[in-house]
């Protein structure tokens, strides 16, 4: 069992958790600023961005500023290790929000946390709890997914294996991703679904839109999505029927699209969601010669 409460001793170093604005710096802590001064060590995601955050904060930082990125975290994580064995206090912030969530920062608290030494946090904004508290969405049990998988066929497996979560489901997506991703989750999940599109939280152009994922699907298709974007998905209704032919010939045909050869496709979509494969593998056959003309 891991504890920290009780470091070795006054004046051993620790590793720092710090989270930074996820747009407006107003939204920097009295207790960021104060670290980001007195750190022996900086260890920035971007040190560009890390530099212009200082800069609209008023604030100098007074030790050494390194880059610590998922290029580089498993080569620099033994040498951050090292400056916090050493008794040096390190700051590990990244782009924005909290490091580790969708970010570099889990491989350095775990290798910190596997020598014993210390690790805090300084607590601050999140886009995906911004998002959730704006999505109007149930909030009392949910899931943080991250970003989905690029990759459309993955993408469709991965969503289809979240059709029957009931807690609601945040994600992380890339405006030019925005599309194409909410409508496999209509596909995945069915149109009606609600949720909610929050992009450029805190910013001046701040948007929340709310609306069944058909809809949101249709909305993102004729419009250039700018910024960062979080998806919040309602989840599924206790019993919630199964998905119709159509959004299970959608997830075959995305699969096939990736790569998967069709009889496969329709094995996996079949077993999945219990529906009969021969007559998911006509329709689906059906549905490509169409597309085809």
């Amino acid at each position: 069992m891991e504890d920290q409460a009780t470091p070795a001793g006054a004046g051993d170093g620790r590793l720092v958790l710090a989270a930074t604005p996820i747009g407006n710096p107003g939204d920097a802590s009295v207790r960021l600023r104060e670290h980001l001064a007195g750190a022996d060590v900086v260890a920035a995601e971007d040190t560009r961005r890390l530099h212009r955050l200082c800069a609209a904060l008023g604030v100098t930082t007074g030790g050494r500023v390194l880059s610590y990125h998922e290029h580089n975290e498993a080569s620099r994580t033994p040498v951050l290790v090292e400056e916090v064995a050493a008794g040096s206090t390190v700051l590990l912030v990244t782009d924005a929000g909290m490091p580790s969530v969708s970010d570099p920062g889990y491989r350095l608290v775990r290798a910190c946390a596997d020598a014993g030494l210390l690790v805090t946090a300084l607590p601050g904004p999140s886009a995906a709890l911004t998002a959730l508290a704006l999505s109007g969405l149930p909030s009392d049990r949910f899931a943080f997914e991250g970003f989905p998988p690029r990759r459309p066929g993955q993408r469709e497996r991965a969503l289809a294996a979240l059709a029957a979560e009931e807690r609601t489901l945040l994600f992380f997506e890339s405006p030019h991703r925005t599309a194409a991703t909410l409508a496999a989750m209509a596909a995945a999940f069915g149109p009606e679904r609600p949720a909610a599109v929050c992009r450029e939280l805190t910013k001046t152009y701040e948007e929340v839109v709310r609306a069944p994922l058909g809809e949101l699907a249709g909305w993102a298709a004729g419009r250039e999505v700018r910024g960062e974007v979080c998806l919040v998905v309602a989840g599924a209704r206790p019993g919630e029927q199964a998905l119709g032919e159509a959004e299970l010939v959608a997830q075959v045909v995305a699969r096939v699209e990736d790569g998967e050869r069709l009889k496969d496709a329709v094995r996996e979509v079949a077993q999945r969601h219990g529906t009969a494969s021969r007559e998911l593998y006509d329709a689906a056959s059906a549905a490509r010669r169409a597309a085809r003309g």
